[in-house]
């Protein structure tokens, strides 16, 4: 793992990529409770950056890389789909009879959209920015990560302003969801 304070942004996603790919796996390979477990780190993970992205890579990106509007709005595309089936299948648990298929669908969709942003977004970023700037993105995504919603809601869209305006209510929502499933947990019994 990289130094978080040297980490530029485009190192920072790629190991949060490599992160989710490798959650998915092991959800994939688990059963019972140590699945929602995993799950529920996955969805956690998945919300938190796929909302820093959205606040504050892909405005840079739409700003600062050759047709970068184009590239934006296909990720932008991309991450609502997830969103709507991250949201499903959260919905539907991690016992449900479809929940496996689902999963795998999901799983390559994110996968996908995952090598797009590698490709065709972040690799450009690291050519246009310099590597200070690249830096205080990476602060600035961690920055966003910490009050994020931990949950996907498909409904809040796919906007800087609209993340940056409902994520820290409904951030904290989320959190407070988090703590009593957490609590319940340790103290069944």
């Amino acid at each position: 793992m990289t130094d978080t304070r040297q980490q530029n942004v485009v190192d920072l996603l790629l190991e949060q990529h490599e992160q989710i790919r490798d959650l998915f796996a092991k959800v994939q390979n688990a059963r019972g409770k140590r699945k929602e477990e995993l799950f529920n780190d996955l969805v956690r993970l998945l919300a938190v950056h796929e909302t820093a992205e959205e606040e504050i890579v892909h405005p840079a990106s739409r700003e600062k890389i050759p047709s970068g509007e184009k590239v934006v709005a296909g990720r932008l595309k991309e991450e609502s789909e997830a969103k709507q089936e991250l949201a499903a299948l959260y919905d539907m648990g991690v016992d449900h009879p479809d929940f496996d298929e689902k999963l795998a669908e999901l799983a390559e969709a994110v996968t996908a959209h995952a090598d797009h942003e590698e490709r065709e977004e972040f690799s450009q970023l690291r050519k246009v920015l310099s590597e200070d700037e690249l830096r205080k993105m990476a602060g600035a995504v961690r920055a966003a990560e910490a009050i994020a919603p931990t949950r996907p809601h498909p409904s809040a869209g796919e906007s800087a302003v609209g993340n940056m305006l409902l994520g820290p209510p409904v951030a904290m929502f989320d959190r407070m969801r988090d703590a009593v499933r957490d609590w319940g947990r340790a103290n069944k019994g």
